[in-house]
């Protein structure tokens, strides 16, 4: 699969986000996190906001949902714009029912893992969902370090999605640099969440490029 990066607007300049958006016109998807000050203990964005930012955007919305209840709200969030939703397990009373019901409004439907939370439960999951999400970062607060004991579900999750043969996104969140972005495209990454290492740098369009390059080339020696 191509090496994609999705830039997290949590690291934006809050006032301007149409200009903040353009910045990174070179990335895959423009990752917005929702969260609710349940699930995690923040508050950001809701579902007025992503039918905003799915107008002026030059790149989809990658949607992640860090709220409870995900049974009830996540639909909704792909009928606002995004183009990929993504729920976290730990909150879903029927996740493969959420996944259905994303897929359902014509997205594509991820699901989250905390760094906490084991893979093996969910295993049946994968069959029902678009990308995986695994949290190199405990959910709810941008600019933490990536946590390098998340890496061996990564690679388990690589395991069983070859195995599958199928599609099937791997997604890390938490702590994107040049030197991590590395570690987690070795153990089957493929989708990249960057927000302090994107837009907090000169040139958000450069950071995007060297992030691409640098996980395309530990992806090679795999």
């Amino acid at each position: 699969m191509s090496i994609r990066i999705n830039p997290s607007i949590l690291a934006a300049d809050f006032a301007n986000f149409q200009r903040e958006l353009q910045r990174i016109a070179t990335a895959d998807s423009a990752h917005v996190d929702i969260m609710d000050a349940h699930f995690v203990p923040n508050l950001t964005f809701g579902l007025p906001m992503v039918e905003r930012l799915a107008e002026v955007s030059p790149v989809p919305l990658d949607v992640h949902l860090m709220i409870d209840d995900p049974d009830r709200w996540a639909a909704d969030y792909a009928s606002a714009g995004g183009d990929s939703v993504t729920f976290h397990v730990e909150a879903a009373a029927d996740a493969v029912a959420v996944a259905r019901s994303i897929r359902a409004k014509g997205a594509r439907a991820g699901a989250a893992l905390k760094p906490g939370t084991p893979l093996e439960p969910w295993i049946p999951l994968l069959d029902e969902i678009d990308m995986l999400l695994v949290m190199t970062v405990e959910p709810g607060f941008g600019g933490q370090e990536f946590m390098p004991s998340t890496m061996d579900k990564l690679r388990a999750a690589a395991e069983l999605a070859a195995e599958r043969g199928g599609s099937l996104h791997l997604q890390v969140d938490g702590g994107i640099t040049l030197a991590t972005i590395r570690t987690a495209a070795e153990n089957g990454a493929d989708t990249f969440v960057a927000g302090s290492s994107v837009f907090r740098s000169d040139d958000p369009a450069e950071a995007i490029a060297s992030l691409r390059k640098t996980a395309e080339k530990a992806a090679r020696a795999l």
